[in-house]
């Protein structure tokens, strides 16, 4: 029997990856917190630019991610993970050279373009047996997470000392050492898992794209990365004018987020015990709208603002750790690499989109019309809800398969779907792999393994 603990080369993989990924995304996001206070250095200071300075990663990330995890297929894993970091290394020196905004929302757009997460989660699977890549997948998602907080803790105290221009030498310094740990500390792995556990089907995006629960969720995140970026064009001046300083926002980022898992944890265990996961996901909305709103109304009252951005982390965890679960839950047998990729797509695109259009609305009209505007989306994506379905307690299973021919593979998903438990059951001959859909409570994994074995 396998053991049920991570052996030592999926921790050394797990642990390489979450660091070398969750580096790259702490670079990321260290500018967001502190651009709109300290990018008025700059002689070409707009809020335009400095919201397209904030969110112009998201355009490359959003073009390049799912070519570049095909890529990574044919050319492998670590070569393109190589090459993604050095682009981003390229970019962070651009922006940390500029002596304008301008040339900061290039070396923007360059960082962008080094989209290695399809790349890094491939990787992983790659690395780690079929029944412990849960676990590598969320030691690299903790150390996403832990990036988002290291970035809002640290990104205050730092800018006040080295100023943006530092920021991006750390970055570039940091993605340097991250290079050499791929070169000497990731192991080879010794499998290829099938694509579609990880990567896009080119030929599948077309019906994913018209899956309307899948769209719902899609446009869920574009939403959620559009208002956490166009928030951050304006929330820090609108901190300092509320009379707290630029450096020491750490001190209400950091209790802010702590405590918003004193409520977001009750209410993901609330809503998974009483199958209340629909009602779950709109509250989590009703209390990213609220905080904006409450931000809009109350922007010089310090007090005030407080509440409201602790109410915003509230409801951007709880809808960042859960939107990823449904879209598993919705996305079809085999096609869940695919799934991932529009999502992912969308994520980066409304991280562009929040910029972009949270410069532009704060130069015309101000701050204010920036929260209204992000309250009235928050609105269009609750009342879109209203169409999604709940789903039974689903997983995804696959199954590695003996060469068998085109026939055999379309007699034994015939089979697999009649078994207790199995919702969708797909057998791709040429990939030698079986991807199924199934009812966690009902599915009997030993009958099943055995009756695939049979076909080998």
């Amino acid at each position: 029997m396998q053991s049920s603990k991570l052996n030592n080369t999926e921790k050394k993989s797990a642990s390489a990856l979450a660091a070398i990924f969750g580096l790259r995304m702490l670079g990321l996001f260290l500018i967001m917190p502190v651009l709109a206070i300290y990018g008025q250095s700059y002689p070409d200071y707009t809020p335009m630019l400095v919201g397209l300075a904030i969110g112009a990663y998201g355009l490359t990330q959003a073009l390049l991610q799912i070519p570049m995890g095909m890529l990574s297929d044919r050319w492998g894993r670590k070569p393109i993970i190589l090459g993604g970091l050095a682009i981003f290394a390229i970019g962070s020196v651009v922006a940390a050279m500029a002596d304008t905004l301008a040339w900061v929302v290039v070396g923007r757009v360059i960082q962008g373009a080094g989209a290695i997460a399809g790349a890094v989660l491939a990787l992983a699977a790659d690395s780690a047996r079929v029944d412990q890549r849960p676990k590598v997948m969320a030691i690299i998602g903790m150390g996403i997470g832990l990036s988002f907080v290291l970035a809002l803790v640290i990104a205050p105290v730092l800018g006040a000392v080295v100023g943006i221009s530092g920021l991006f030498w750390l970055t570039a310094i940091l993605t340097a050492a991250s290079m050499v740990a791929v070169v000497t500390i990731l192991p080879v792995p010794q499998q290829r898992v099938p694509a579609r556990d990880i990567l896009p089907v080119p030929e599948e995006m077309k019906r994913l794209f018209k899956n309307l629960q899948l769209q719902r969720l899609n446009v869920g995140v574009l939403v959620l990365h559009l208002v956490l970026t166009a928030w951050f064009v304006t929330l820090p001046s609108q901190l300092v004018a509320a009379g707290l300083s630029a450096e020491n926002h750490s001190w209400l980022y950091l209790p802010t987020l702590l405590l918003s898992f004193t409520v977001m944890v009750p209410l993901m265990l609330w809503a998974i015990r009483k199958d209340k996961i629909l009602t779950g996901l709109r509250f989590a909305i009703v209390l990213l709208a609220v905080g904006i709103l409450v931000i809009a109304v109350f922007s010089q009252q310090l007090t005030a603002l407080i509440f409201a951005v602790w109410l915003f982390f509230i409801g951007f965890n709880y809808l960042e750790a859960n939107l990823p679960s449904l879209l598993s839950q919705h996305a079809p047998a085999g096609n869940k690499g695919s799934a991932s990729g529009i999502y992912t797509t969308f994520q980066f695109t409304g991280a562009f989109l929040g910029g972009t259009l949270g410069g532009i609305i704060a130069q015309l009209w101000g701050a204010q019309a920036v929260m209204f505007f992000c309250v009235g989306l928050l609105v269009c994506w609750l009342l879109f809800t209203i169409g999604m379905q709940k789903v039974d307690s689903t997983s995804r299973v696959t199954l590695q398969l003996g060469q068998i021919s085109v026939a055999q593979a379309g007699e034994l998903a015939t089979i697999l779907t009649q078994q207790p438990g199995i919702e969708e059951a797909v057998v791709i001959a040429e990939e030698r792999a079986v991807y199924l859909k199934v009812n966690k409570e009902s599915y009997e994994s030993a009958a099943v393994a055995a009756l695939v074995a049979e076909y080998e």
